[in-house]
C-alpha cells in the first residue's frame, strides 16, 4: 500500500495525517499552531518513521506554491506573528527525501472535494471556507487554479450592507469580504462569538449579503460546476438557506442553467468530507506525485 502524508497547516492548528491514494485517513494528530520552531518540531515528529512516499501540504497564505520561484514553499505575507517569510517545504526538506506538493489550504481542500467528495466526477469545483479568515480555492478543468500566485478570493470589494457601519477586520484592506464576513468581524460588530447569536439575529441576514456576493462574483468568472462552504461559521445551518436565496436574487436569471435557476440546494452545498476536506485536500495534492 501506498503510504501518503497529509499536512493541513492551518493559522489555528496543525492537522498531520498518513492516508492512501483512495482517500482513506488511516491517522492523524492536530496541535495548536504556535511558533514555527514548536510546529514544525512536532510536524516532523509525526512524521518520522511514517515512511511517506509523498507529502501533499495545504497551508494557510499567503503562500508562494508556484515551483521555480525562489520563495517557493514559502509562507509570505501573512500577518500571523513568527510565520512570515517561514519556508515551510525548506524545513520538511531538511528532514525527509520525498517528493512533495505545496498550496494553500482551500485549494487543498476544493481539490480533496473534487476527487473524493461533493464535486466528484465533475471537471470544475469552487471551495470556500468562512471561519476566522476567508478563503476560496478553484479546481477548473481538472487543474487547481494558479497564476502570478494561488487565488485570494477571500478578499474582493462587496458592496456594503445598507446597515452596517462597521469598519472592517482585515489589517490590509478593512472592508473586504474578509474583513466584513469572517469570523472575527461577525464577532467586533454584535460583541459576541457568531456561536452565541440566535438564529433570528440580523447578523445572519447580513452574513448572507455579504457572502452571496461573493458567490455571484465567483459564478460569473469562474463559472464552477459546484460550490462548496466550509469552516467554522457555516456550521450556522440556517446560513446555507440565505446564502442560496441571496445569490439566485442577484444574479436575477442573467445565468439561464437549471443548478442556478430550479437546483441551487444541490449547487451550493456543504463538505461531502465535513471537517476532514483540508486534510483530504492535502492528501490529494500528495495523491497526484504519484
Amino acid at each position: 500500500m501506498t503510504i501518503l502524508g497529509a499536512i493541513e497547516a492551518g493559522g489555528t492548528k496543525f492537522v498531520c495525517g498518513i492516508g492512501d491514494e483512495q482517500g482513506h485517513i488511516h491517522d492523524r494528530v492536530s496541535f495548536a499552531t504556535t511558533t514555527p520552531e514548536e510546529t514544525m518540531r512536532q510536524v516532523i515528529q509525526y512524521f518520522e518513521r511514517k515512511d511517506v512516499q509523498a507529502i501533499g501540504l495545504g497551508s494557510f497564505g499567503p503562500i508562494d506554491p508556484i515551483v521555480g520561484s525562489p520563495t517557493y514553499g514559502h509562507i509570505t505575507s501573512t500577518p500571523k506573528p513568527h510565520w512570515a517569510r517561514y519556508n515551510l517545504i525548506g524545513k520538511l526538506q531538511e528532514h525527509f527525501d520525498v517528493p512533495m506538493k505545496f498550496d494553500t489550504d482551500v485549494n487543498g481542500a476544493a481539490l480533496g472535494e473534487y476527487t473524493w467528495g461533493a464535486a466528484r466526477g465533475l471537471g470544475s469545483c469552487l471551495y470556500i471556507t468562512v471561519g476566522t479568515g476567508i478563503g476560496a480555492g478553484a479546481v477548473v478543468g481538472g487543474s487547481l487554479l494558479q497564476g502570478l500566485s494561488h487565488p485570494e478570493m477571500g478578499h474582493i470589494l462587496v458592496r456594503r450592507h445598507p446597515e452596517d457601519a462597521y469598519q472592517g477586520h482585515c489589517p490590509y484592506h478593512n472592508d473586504c469580504l474578509e474583513g466584513l464576513a469572517a469570523g472575527p468581524a461577525i464577532e467586533a460588530r454584535w460583541e459576541q462569538s457568531g456561536s452565541d447569536l440566535p438564529e433570528d439575529h440580523p447578523a445572519w441576514s447580513m452574513e448572507a449579503f455579504y457572502l452571496a456576493q461573493a458567490l455571484m462574483s465567483y459564478i460569473l468568472i469562474l463559472s464552477p460546476q459546484k460550490i462548496i462552504m466550509g469552516g467554522g461559521v457555516m456550521k450556522q445551518s440556517h446560513l446555507m438557506p440565505e446564502i442560496r436565496k441571496h445569490v439566485k436574487q442577484l444574479l436575477n436569471g442573467y445565468v439561464q442553467h437549471p443548478s442556478l435557476l430550479d437546483h441551487m440546494d444541490k449547487y451550493i452545498v456543504a463538505p461531502n468530507l465535513g471537517d476532514d476536506a483540508g486534510l483530504s485536500g492535502a492528501l490529494a495534492l500528495a495523491k497526484q506525485l504519484l
